[in-house]
């Protein structure tokens, strides 16, 4: 049976597509310029000026120029080991805490939440966790860019949420056949919340990768920045020398502009890579999440 739609429903629907095809050019075109300009002729570039819809050339010379400093390359391993270790020191607290708070027979249950969301709203400030990170020596490692955050409190009650979810009936029976916590935790609780788990990846490794000014603010030691420390400055201090010792007698202003945009590139890619892989558990694992339990 075809359902007859009024001319206003008509309207109104196409008027929704035409303006989530808009958003979805406004979104999507500064990527596709940032690439298009990467592999662009730097000479054509430079004296281009509107909107970049195709690559002026094709050259890959910039890309090349990137991985060849070796700044670029050690902030990329920095970054790597910041994701891997960060992201699993994340998920393991945070699993912990929410599996805490989300048992029935806690003591001074409800007076730890509202002191955890408390701190959503109020924090120390910058300089007493400086202090802090600080004397705990921790100033200079990588240590301080994932130790001090090592929990979010808006995950946490996401994954709370989601372990409250989980039947007690199915607790209760490992209980009766001499399952402890922990065991409880990791064969039943976090198996059932694989798309919690695959947002808190994602939120958590996201967060990590394009982390910069926790880095900022610890490190001392250039050989210790992030990516995101080192693109910042490449970007903002327009400082792409390091990189032009290889260009010979090429004017390097039109070299500098194209290896700028191939540094975005690459800085960003790994994270494009990764994110349609766990797309299709981000809805399902907000909505368990989110449900009041």
């Amino acid at each position: 049976m075809q359902i007859k739609r009024s001319l206003g429903e008509f309207l109104f629907d196409h008027a929704n597509v035409l303006f989530l095809l808009g958003l979805m050019l406004v979104t999507l075109y500064p990527l596709v310029h940032v690439l298009f300009a990467s592999v662009s002729a730097p000479s054509r570039l430079i004296s281009h000026q509107g909107l970049l819809l195709l690559p002026l050339g094709f050259e890959l010379g910039s890309y090349g120029l990137v991985f060849k400093n070796p700044m670029i390359v050690r902030g990329y391993l920095n970054t790597m080991i910041i994701v891997l270790a960060g992201t699993t020191t994340n998920l393991v607290m945070t699993s912990l805490g929410a599996y805490v708070l989300s048992r029935r027979d806690v003591l001074w249950k409800k007076l730890m939440m509202m002191v955890i969301v408390f701190t959503m709203f109020f924090s120390g400030g910058i300089i007493p966790t400086y202090l802090l990170v600080r004397n705990l020596e921790m100033t200079n490692t990588l240590y301080a860019l994932f130790i001090p955050t090592a929990i979010s409190t808006y995950n946490l009650i996401i994954m709370r949420t989601a372990f409250m979810g989980v039947p007690y009936s199915l607790e209760e029976s490992a209980r009766i056949d001499g399952a402890k916590d922990f065991t409880i935790l990791f064969r039943i609780m976090i198996p059932l919340s694989l798309p919690v788990i695959a947002v808190m990846v994602l939120f958590y490794g996201v967060g990590h990768w394009n982390s910069w000014f926790s880095a900022m603010i610890y490190l001392r030691k250039r050989e210790l920045y992030p990516l995101q420390l080192i693109l910042r400055e490449i970007l903002i201090s327009s400082d792409t020398t390091q990189m032009m010792t290889d260009v010979g007698g090429m004017d390097k202003e039109p070299v500098g502009q194209t290896v700028k945009y191939a540094t975005i590139i690459v800085a960003t890619l790994p994270v494009l890579s990764i994110y349609p892989f766990l797309q299709k558990y981000f809805v399902k694992g907000i909505m368990i999440g989110a449900l009041k339990g």
